[in-house]
C-alpha cells in the first residue's frame, strides 16, 4: 500500500553539474547545479534552472551561453563549494583551485579540470515558478582522453559521477543494456524472466 507525501524533489536523483559562464566584466564563474538534464536529442539540447537570484543567471542572460561541466566523483569538494559561495563575492575558480578555459564555440568558459564539458548556447528561457530554465544547444562536448574507449565513445565507468540524492551519492554501477533487457518480458506472463 502507497501513503500520499507532500510533492518534492526528494526522491528523484540529480546530476551534479558546474555551469560555467562570465559575468559582465569578461570574469569566469561557476556554479553547481542539480536542477538540470538532458531535454532534446535533435537538436542535442540541456536544460539548467536557476533563481533570478543567482549570479550565474543574470551571466547567462547577458551571454546567452554556458557550459556544463561533469565533475568526477574526486571532484566533490570543489563542485560543492561552487554551489555554497556566491561569484559575486569570490573568484570561484581560484578558491576551488581550477582552471578556467575559455570555451571554443561559446562565450562561456569550462573547468579543465573535470574530464566532461559541454559548451551550450542559449536556445530558450521558461519561467518556471521561483527557477527560469534556460535550455541550452550542445554545441560541442570535449572529454578526456582518458575517459575515452577504443572505439571514441564516452565509457562512463571510468568517468565516476556522481548525483545529489539526500547527499551525493556514486552512480556506477551497470544493470543492463537499454532497449534490450524490456524484450526480454514476454506480454501477459509477468515480469518474470
Amino acid at each position: 500500500m502507497k501513503k500520499s507525501i507532500a510533492p518534492n524533489t526528494v526522491p528523484l536523483p540529480a546530476p551534479v553539474w558546474v555551469v560555467g559562464t562570465y559575468d559582465s566584466e569578461g570574469r569566469p564563474n561557476v556554479m553547481t547545479a542539480s536542477w538540470a538534464g538532458i531535454c532534446c536529442s535533435q537538436p542535442p539540447c540541456v536544460g539548467v534552472s536557476l533563481r533570478k537570484a543567482t549570479y550565474t543567471y543574470g551571466n547567462i542572460v547577458a551571454r546567452q551561453a554556458y557550459t556544463i561541466n561533469v565533475p568526477a566523483e574526486q571532484h566533490v569538494k570543489m563542485a560543492d563549494y561552487a554551489g555554497i559561495v556566491s561569484g559575486r563575492d569570490e573568484d570561484k575558480f581560484a578558491g576551488a583551485g581550477l582552471t578556467a578555459v575559455a570555451g571554443e564555440l561559446v562565450d562561456a568558459p569550462y573547468v579543465e579540470e573535470f574530464p566532461v564539458v559541454m559548451e551550450c548556447r542559449v536556445r530558450h528561457t521558461i519561467e518556471i515558478g521561483v527557477h527560469t530554465q534556460f535550455i541550452g544547444e550542445i554545441m560541442g562536448i570535449k572529454v578526456d582522453e582518458a575517459m575515452l574507449r577504443a572505439d571514441g565513445s564516452l565509457d562512463v565507468a571510468k568517468l565516476g559521477v556522481f548525483v545529489l540524492l539526500d547527499g551525493y551519492r556514486c552512480m556506477g554501477d551497470y544493470l543492463a543494456k537499454p532497449f534490450s533487457i524490456g524484450k526480454e518480458i514476454t506480454p501477459g506472463a509477468g515480469t518474470e524472466a
